[in-house]
């Protein structure tokens, strides 16, 4: 029997590997414990590095689910983007053309900075899905006007499990899918200051962004994805702004989301939206396994 956790299917060979290290106090932690379960199943990202915030992760939910017994948490979860600091005040509207708001700065947010607490809190003020830590591979981006006044933010991160219409596009199977999941990566957020009013602003920075997608991910984790994924809930939006800057929109999740593990359908159904970061994204996602 297998089990799956954030993406990583795990045989019950597995599972007893991660029991004995759970019951060795040797690893008194659940950090330790990810630590040397990474180190004995080889769990390691594309770049050679121990995947140790996904193992933390998947620990957490096999606790839960009852298929192993970690120690109590060494730090008590304080949950932080709950009460997000409000620094960040709205206006005065920026209305104007594309063409008239010159030197839009975009940066690569590092974490604990000044530049990711103004990241945390838009997205956590002013989009509809608010912010929730994300955990493995992932880029932020803060787009500011040459005043410092941010303007627009957007994250990359882990995309989807599996998709049935992404899948079908690609020409993946299965296991072609499961080598290769890490060159496709997905755009969670993207939020556009509600004080700005600037038409194809939002195409514009997509456009940018996607440009240097590839570089910033192989100078931060060692590989360069090919292809991007988003879901545009269309009961609140109309994927405007991704069709301007020629995503393709090639079908409908399943509302289930990438946690569910038991079919529960509880999310609302999104179209999906592709972009290429490489010409050759196809056959390099299909080429044949070796």
């Amino acid at each position: 029997m297998t089990h799956r956790y954030v993406g990583r299917e795990l045989t019950d060979a597995d599972i007893d590997t991660i029991r004995r290290i759970c019951a060795d106090p040797t690893y008194p932690t659940r950090a330790a414990i990810a630590r040397e379960t990474c180190r004995c199943l080889g769990w390691v990202g594309a770049n050679g590095k121990p995947k140790d915030m996904s193992a933390k992760v998947a620990l957490a939910r096999m606790d839960a689910d009852g298929l192993i017994d970690l120690p109590a948490p060494t730090h008590k979860a304080t949950r932080p983007y709950r009460h997000l600091q409000e620094t960040i005040t709205p206006g005065p509207e920026i209305a104007c053309r594309l063409s008239e708001l010159s030197d839009i700065e975009i940066a690569l947010v590092g974490r604990a900075t000044r530049a990711s607490a103004v990241w945390n809190e838009m997205i956590g003020r002013f989009h509809y899905l608010g912010y929730t830590p994300a955990s493995g591979a992932q880029l932020r981006y803060l787009a500011t006007t040459t005043t410092g006044a941010p303007i627009a933010a957007i994250s990359f991160a882990a995309s989807a499990w599996a998709l049935e219409d992404r899948d079908a596009w690609i020409g993946w199977n299965a296991e072609q899918r499961k080598a290769r999941l890490h060159l496709v990566v997905g755009n969670p957020r993207f939020l556009v200051a509600p004080w700005v009013a600037v038409p194809n602003l939002a195409s514009h920075l997509l456009a940018a962004i996607t440009r240097r997608l590839r570089g910033d991910w192989q100078a931060r984790y060692g590989y360069a994805p090919v292809l991007v994924e988003t879901f545009v809930h269309s009961d609140r939006h109309r994927g405007t702004c991704y069709q301007a800057a020629n995503w393709t929109r090639v079908g409908r999740t399943k509302g289930r989301g990438k946690l569910d593990r038991y079919n529960a359908y509880a999310l609302p159904v999104k179209d999906i939206y592709l972009y290429p970061l490489a010409r050759s994204f196809r056959s390099q996602l299909t080429a044949p396994l070796h």
